[in-house]
């Protein structure tokens, strides 16, 4: 079976669900090949070279990015996956699966688009494995969790329930891709202590992709894999938790095993967190086991766009988790996101003033909502009318609207160029990465005041000079010279 990294977004970012597929796969006795296309000058040669002299039965495909989820650049990253599924089947007649976070959101979606034979919504480590055994005569498609496919002589697609197992338990090891490389050019690694989310966000599809519900590892497994990262040089991390603090418990746990285990000192790692539940317990425990940022979804401070956003806190809430965050030395991030329905000049005067009084590090002031499928935000925006003559509909594609491809939300009422706006309403307060101006062609970021990372060039740059961290803390240095 070869596994292959399509992801080819500069900086690069470790795949880190490849790395857990991979390890299980073998750790279950299956001969395992991986081929990583980020770390590929070009990928051509190597597609090439590798199916010369091997011929796997499987092929499984990591997605982890739809698109950027920014406007307006609005990069499709589809074709690109599909023009991979098309170079395969040019040089071998392997069975093809694709997996990954932005493909469990999509997932009928793209194996129609791409024309591969299968895909895995949801966790991959103990699907693929099944998919690998029933296709053996005597398997059975229907048994593989997640599992998307096609019956014998039939078009349809037929999808399994998601592959959410209540046991998340995954390998700890974190050998099978070249981290130390990662580190060096990207950055970051990143790294799991859950699965799953609570919430009810109204825009976000992460419990579309992960499940409805925190599935938990045991913090002795989380300190584990910490230590199997520093023994290869790694020291510098980024949970890939939905949040962080839920469940609070869990969080503090995870802490304090790093903390009995001494590792504090010796990393540094961010996550992204809830701005409730956090306490100063949390933020003590969080700084004494080497957390250096915090990035909070924030969304917004203004009362009538938390409720749009269905957030649980408050504004007050929001002041209180940045102030404990500077008492224990943690750098803070806040997410605010711009432009959702409701949103007026005055709802967006009053988030940024309240942003700007409680002076968090920086604040990514994002404007346009990615409207996913199966969202209550696409319920919401679907029940103004037709998405095709809906003004605040954003996107850089033609014909009906087709939530594959980058589509976004912008309040009309923020008026004829919402980015200058939110510019103006910023001023010169440094703290804010302030939206790109609409009139900017498509691609990704570039200057240090842009927080779209996707092929920003100020990010690449300041990586290759040996700076480290989440890119939020990289760029807001850069931004504060």
């Amino acid at each position: 079976m070869l596994l292959i990294n399509t992801n080819r977004m500069t900086p690069p970012i470790a795949p880190i669900g490849l790395d857990y597929v991979a390890s299980a796969a073998a750790e279950a006795g299956l001969a395992v090949d991986v081929l990583d296309l980020c770390l590929c000058d070009d990928p051509a040669p190597a597609l090439s070279d590798y199916f010369s002299r091997h011929s796997p039965r499987l092929v499984g495909l990591s997605f982890r990015n739809v698109d950027d989820c920014f406007w307006p650049s609005a990069r499709s990253f589809v074709g690109d996956l599909r023009a991979l599924v098309g170079d395969i089947r040019r040089i071998s007649d392997a069975r093809i699966v694709l997996g990954g976070v932005g493909f469990s959101i999509f997932g009928r979606q793209i194996v129609r688009e791409t024309g591969a034979d299968f895909g895995i919504r949801g966790d991959g480590e103990q699907a693929l494995v099944a998919l690998r055994r029933a296709l053996d005569p005597s398997g059975r498609l229907a048994d593989v969790p997640g599992l998307i496919y096609r019956p014998a002589g039939g078009d349809d697609l037929i999808a399994n329930p998601p592959a959410w197992p209540d046991l998340l338990a995954v390998p700890a090891r974190r050998d099978v891709l070249d981290n130390a490389t990662y580190l060096r050019r990207g950055g970051q690694i990143g790294l799991e202590t859950k699965r799953g989310c609570p919430r009810s966000c109204a825009y976000c599809a992460d419990p579309l992709a992960k499940g409805p519900r925190p599935r938990l590892r045991s913090p002795g497994q989380v300190a584990d894999e910490v230590q199997a990262l520093l023994r290869q040089g790694v020291n510098i991390l980024h949970t890939c938790d939905c949040e962080f603090n839920l469940p609070h418990d869990h969080a503090l746990a995870v802490c304090a095993e790093m903390i009995g285990r001494g590792l504090g000192g010796k990393l540094r790692w961010y996550a992204y967190l809830a701005v409730t539940p956090f306490d100063a317990e949390l933020a003590d425990a969080m700084a004494r086991a080497g957390c250096a940022g915090i990035d909070f979804t924030g969304d917004a401070a203004s009362a009538t766009m938390l409720a749009s956003y269905a957030q649980p806190h408050r504004s007050e809430d929001l002041e209180r988790s940045v102030r404990l965050c500077r008492r224990h030395g943690i750098a803070t991030m806040v997410d605010l996101l711009l432009g959702g329905p409701g949103e007026t000049p005055e709802t967006a005067r009053e988030s940024i003033e309240f942003l700007k009084r409680i002076e968090p590090d920086c604040v990514g002031a994002a404007l346009g909502l990615r409207v996913y499928p199966g969202t209550s935000a696409s319920v919401q925006i679907a029940a103004m009318g037709a998405m095709e003559t809906n003004p605040g509909i954003r996107r850089r594609y033609a014909g009906n609207v087709d939530l594959l491809q980058p589509t976004f939300y912008v309040s009309p009422a923020l008026g004829p160029n919402p980015a200058r706006l939110i510019r103006d309403l910023i001023g010169d307060d440094r703290r804010f990465f302030p939206p790109a101006e609409e009139a900017c062609s498509a691609g990704g970021g570039g200057a240090a005041g842009d927080h779209n990372y996707n092929d920003n060039s100020a990010l690449v740059a300041a990586i290759a000079a040996g700076a480290r961290g989440a890119y939020w803390d990289i760029l807001r240095k850069l931004h504060h010279r």
